[in-house]
């Protein structure tokens, strides 16, 4: 884990977000890339530039956040970027070769209600990047225990488990797995192959409507530190696809959830 990169909207919790992200970089040695991106539609006849006095403040924005935060050791680049959020956010990661993106929960929304608002449910719906979501006011700690909760075990995807190795061995970590069956499920999908043996110190299966459901049930027991999902067409985050905003009735952690690109 070397570029770590984090969106910044207009949130209260913006500063606890970023404080974390300095935390959590510090600990792997990572670069901590933070950046804002803003769009202009302007309307036919109108002369008025307004890029640069959006990119000022913009600017000025984040340089006042990070002003305040404890930025230890890490080296912290600030950017403001132009374009459609998704498009944008892909391109920058690429330049920037980002191993992770860190996501607050609600950037805009106050809806108590919404675990994921507009903003980050579209970055963790419409993107393939590795995506770690960090509670409100979530306060960085050393990760020990890890669940990892998939309805399927096969992986076709090359370094599809980068980013869960890589934490599972910079924290000494135990990574746990819950096989979910739900109604999707397909012969041999609970054929654990030994490039996920490898790094699981238990398996457990279990049969629930959703895999956050089987997720939820695990927790009330286990407690873990972080859970880590997987996007597929039928996983996490699929119940609302159409829409980009996740309710919490639909799912919701109080602890950090790390959504990996996809196994397959």
């Amino acid at each position: 884990m070397k570029n770590i990169l984090v969106p910044v909207g207009s949130s209260k919790n913006a500063l606890s977000h970023l404080q974390y992200a300095v935390d959590f970089a510090e600990a792997f040695g990572a670069k901590l890339f933070i950046v804002q991106v803003y769009n202009v539609y302007t309307k036919a006849g109108t002369m008025i530039k307004v890029d640069n006095i959006i990119e000022r403040e913009s600017k000025e924005f984040l340089n006042n956040l990070v002003s305040k935060i404890d930025t230890k050791n890490v080296d912290v680049t600030v950017r403001v970027l132009k374009g459609k959020l998704i498009d944008t956010l892909e391109l920058a990661c690429k330049a920037a070769n980002v191993d992770l993106i860190l996501v607050e929960p609600r950037t805009n929304s106050i809806k108590d209600e919404v675990f994921l608002g507009k903003t980050s449910g579209k970055i963790i719906k419409q993107t393939q990047i590795p995506a770690l979501i960090v509670p409100e006011g979530y306060i960085f700690k050393p990760i020990k225990n890890i669940l990892l909760a998939i309805k399927s075990a096969i992986i076709k995807k090359e370094n599809a488990l980068n980013q869960l190795i890589d934490i599972k061995n910079n924290f000494d970590a135990v990574v746990n797995l819950l096989l979910v069956k739900t109604v999707y499920y397909n012969e041999g999908d609970f054929d654990v192959e030994d490039n996920l043996t490898s790094i699981v110190a238990s398996i457990t299966e279990t049969e629930n409507a959703t895999t956050f459901q089987g997720a939820l049930e695990y927790f009330q027991t286990h407690n873990p530190d972080l859970l880590c999902v997987v996007r597929r067409k039928r996983g996490f985050f699929t119940k609302k696809w159409e829409k980009n905003t996740i309710l919490k009735k639909d799912f919701h952690s109080k602890r950090p959830v790390l959504v990996l690109s996809g196994l397959k």
